[in-house]
């Protein structure tokens, strides 16, 4: 019978909220998981049994997310069995999640992020002036240090107006999620770079007449964010960083570790981010005792 139930959940998910094969398929693989765990049929279970079934799981060394991910399953199932009234209750009510541990972010250390900087500029001077590869160096020189020096998301990053460069400000304003504006400041050479780059911009007839200050042949105007990610790897394979250690987000996460690495408050660099709760920025808290612990393991003399 537990088959039919199944069955019947998953017909359901499918026709009336569009899951794909690959979701069904996850679904299927939890449900059957747990259905091969429980005594009796798996529609029978209890709140009880379920907790059961949580702990064999992390006994066995499941991780809190592949456990949560598979309560959810249940959740779903025993939902979808109340609604339909084939059972008076609903067994996964009373459970709580398994807590996930959050994930840190990945973060390139000082001494990368300027050995990616150095590369970056070494690339615009053995360019040859005019040529395609020499205005592509200097548009990732500028999209680079901008970004180090603003902590900008990607999205802001490549979508900036040109008159942020005209203005030759230390500081801008942005415009970030749900609409709300926040100071963002720029480095003299950050905007040394960036007035190169439109320098050389206006050069170029096809971008001159654009609104953007990365002007893209593009659907929205500007370069797509996958492409500065794509050329960004690219750049720090050239650098000697690996690819999968590297992407716009990460150098978002350096310029945020770096400053409270060097005194900056919380609260200053969570409005620099633009976070509308600080508990997002507190993260980077985490990545600094996790680096002041393995300092502490690696060179105290009484340490393990």
């Amino acid at each position: 019978m537990s088959g039919v139930r199944v069955e019947n959940f998953l017909e359901m998910m499918a026709a009336e909220r569009g899951a794909s094969d690959n979701t069904l398929g996850a679904y299927r693989r939890d449900l059957e998981d747990a259905s091969a765990f429980m005594d009796g049929p798996l529609e029978k279970a209890s709140a009880d049994d379920i907790r059961h079934f949580l702990s064999d799981m992390a006994s066995r060394g499941f991780t809190p997310g592949t456990q949560a991910r598979k309560l959810s399953a249940l959740r779903q199932f025993f939902r979808f069995l109340y609604a339909e009234g084939m059972r008076s209750d609903d067994p996964t009510g009373v459970l709580d999640s398994p807590k996930k541990e959050r994930a840190l972010p990945k973060v390139l250390g000082e001494a990368e992020v300027g050995t990616l900087l150095e590369r970056a500029a070494v690339e615009v001077r053995e360019a040859v002036a005019g040529s395609e590869e020499h205005l592509l160096a200097l548009r990732m020189q500028a999209l680079l240090e901008v970004l180090y020096a603003s902590g900008l998301r990607v999205s802001e990053l490549v979508s900036l107006p040109i008159t942020v460069a005209q203005r030759d400000e230390r500081f801008f304003v942005v415009r970030g999620k749900g609409g709300k504006e926040r100071i963002v400041p720029l480095s003299p050479r950050a905007r040394q770079v960036m007035k190169e780059w439109l320098d050389y911009r206006t050069l170029v007839p096809a971008f001159q007449e654009s609104a953007w200050l990365f002007p893209a042949a593009s659907r929205t105007g500007y370069l797509p964010r996958q492409v500065f990610g794509r050329e960004l790897k690219a750049l720090g394979a050239r650098a000697g960083i690996p690819s999968a250690k590297l992407s716009p987000h990460v150098l978002r996460h350096a310029f945020a570790s770096h400053l409270l690495q060097n005194g900056a408050d919380l609260r200053a660099v969570q409005q620099l981010l633009g976070h509308s709760d600080i508990s997002t920025t507190q993260i980077y808290t985490h990545v600094l005792e996790k680096r002041l612990e393995e300092l502490v393991q690696n060179h105290h003399p009484l340490a393990d």
